[in-house]
């Protein structure tokens, strides 16, 4: 491993794999007289991919080569999946024609088994009979599952390579992430121009294993590693850093091919995947669960916005052993810290703000040059504010629901600012210390219908999208001048949508959300931070999500 850390080696000095040549070589120079009539040259398919291979994946020849058409004009390296169609065979004087009139796309057929993870119900003969159709149509890579190739003769594979498309061998763990090096052994004595592992993250280190495998082996075979699965985002946006030649995309969300696949242009625009280098600083939102969460998505745009090289990741995890060895081995540069770590985490930093320490609960983590981890908590400036503009916080009553990371940040926060804050949560005892540690008090549920309110603050996750139950409150509870909901995702809550209908003024997440995350933006780039911009695409995003679930 690189002092440096596991993906902060320069790429670049690599001596390429297979005797391949820096791009521009001819193709005429690269012929392997061992082989016959060679596939072919891995210098000129070099030359011509880019870092994204698009999948196709149809239910028709007509619709295959019309998606086709349409991701050529942003994306010249295609993937077609024939094993998505009834008849494959059908499509290939289809794929001819395409390809002869779209000379810049360089295409890779694949027809995977069913038996080896793909959708085809034929025999291997009958796999190899279309792969060959493909080569010859003009698709420039063919894909074979290893079990497929361990299978063939010497006959049939040398007659594969007789058609001219170079060969990518590949193997499909859909299960975990282990022994890559023993798959490599098997897959490598086919000699392959392109040698691809696809296993499956159950945890974020699965990510760093098969990275440290990309890394370890890039300079004896052109590599395509990546980690499958709602945890093996890193690899698909981090994996090209460290070896991988190229990663695999979907046309569009919806339409993956693989556990965890990306679309093209989310990769591009969100990922900024075409400018991840070397010296890419990586940062993450890590919880459990993050799958809806819109920091990547904010914090990418402002990482775009004020020219920052840097990334920002989903870390999905229910293991803080597991955040930590990512947190190391990559490494990462700071974290968004939420449900449920933000106040195990504290114990495992350096120091932390003097916020922080009060709480009990951090949301923001900056790793040092020395490589040790400092806390900061931006929910409490995030949750006073809003209210501040509002009304006079000396005095008022403030009912908080939860006494989690949140709930601990808005107790403290506004008790310091004079406010009578009230503590409610689904465990009393939790909430009974909660209230001795903030000098705030304990209200029991049965209470709230009969108690009156300033301010109604729900600090639990419920409301969050598809989380039952939708509300933490009846509307009968909701006795208050003001209702602030942080969750923000959905931007209208059922518990905002009760206050509305009592005619009471509410407060969204999204207020506190984009406050929090402009606060831990300029804590890791002491730059400022371009507010307006992120409440914007958040907004946005919402939109379009609410947009979507009623359509």
């Amino acid at each position: 491993m690189k002092s440096g850390g596991l993906l902060e080696s320069a790429s670049a000095a690599r001596p390429t794999p297979h005797g391949v040549a820096a791009r521009g070589v001819p193709a005429s120079e690269e012929r392997s007289p061992s082989r016959g009539a060679a596939p072919m040259s891995t210098y000129f398919i070099r030359s011509r991919i880019g870092k994204i291979c698009v999948a196709i994946a149809s239910a028709s020849p007509t619709e295959m080569i019309q998606n086709a058409e349409d991701i050529s004009r942003e994306n010249h390296f295609l993937e077609f999946r024939l094993d998505y169609l009834p008849n494959p065979v059908a499509a290939i004087p289809r794929i001819k024609q395409f390809l002869y009139e779209r000379s810049e796309v360089t295409a890779i057929a694949t027809c995977r088994r069913v038996a080896t993870g793909g959708k085809f119900k034929g025999t291997i003969a009958a796999e190899l009979e279309i792969l060959e159709k493909a080569a010859l149509a003009g698709c420039h890579l063919i894909d074979i599952e290893l079990q497929t190739a361990e299978h063939m003769k010497p006959a049939q594979m040398q007659r594969l390579r007789s058609r001219g498309a170079a060969i990518i061998v590949s193997y499909h763990d859909f299960e975990n992430t282990k022994d890559l090096d023993r798959i490599f052994q098997r897959i490598h004595p086919f000699q392959p121009e392109f040698l691809k592992i696809v296993s499956t993250a159950k945890t974020l280190s699965d990510n760093v294993t098969m990275m440290r495998f990309l890394d370890r082996r890039r300079d004896e075979a052109n590599l395509i590693g990546i980690s499958m699965g709602e945890q093996g985002t890193i690899s698909r946006v981090l994996g090209l850093r460290a070896g991988s030649v190229f990663t695999f995309a979907s046309a569009h969300a919806g339409e993956e091919t693989g556990p965890g696949q990306i679309d093209a242009r989310t990769l591009r625009e969100t990922w900024r995947i075409d400018q991840i280098d070397a010296s890419t600083r990586v940062y993450g939102v890590a919880g459990n669960p993050v799958r809806h969460s819109l920091s990547p998505l904010i914090h990418n745009m402002a990482f775009r916005r004020e020219t920052v090289n840097a990334v920002f990741l989903p870390l999905q995890t229910a293991r803080m052993n597991d955040l930590l060895t990512l947190t190391r081995e990559v490494p990462l540069h700071g974290l968004a810290i939420t449900m449920p770590f933000k106040s195990e985490i504290i114990r495992h930093l350096e120091k932390t703000d003097a916020l922080s320490e009060k709480i009990g609960a951090c949301n923001t983590v900056v790793r040092a040059l020395d490589g040790k981890l400092y806390g900061f908590n931006t929910d409490v400036a995030a949750i006073v504010r809003p209210l501040e503009r509002r009304l006079p916080l000396p005095g008022a009553r403030i009912l908080v629901l939860g006494a989690g990371g949140a709930g601990r940040a808005a107790a403290f926060g506004l008790a310091e600012k004079g406010a009578e804050v009230f503590i409610c949560n689904r465990t009393p005892e939790t909430a009974k210390k909660l209230a001795r540690q903030a000098k705030a008090k304990f209200i029991r549920r049965d209470q709230l219908a009969k108690s009156s309110f300033d301010v109604i603050i729900n600090a639990t996750p419920v409301g969050m999208r598809s989380m039952k139950p939708a509300s933490p409150l009846e509307p009968k509870e909701i006795n208050a001048r003001l209702v602030f909901d942080l969750v923000y995702n959905p931007i209208d809550t059922p518990l905002l949508r009760m206050a509305r209908e009592k005619g009471l003024p509410v407060v969204t997440g999204v207020e506190m959300f984009v406050h929090q995350g402009a606060r831990q933006f300029e804590i890791w780039t002491s730059k400022p931070a371009p507010e307006e911009e992120m409440l914007r695409v958040v907004v946005h995003a919402l939109r379009q999500d609410a947009a979507a679930g009623r359509a």
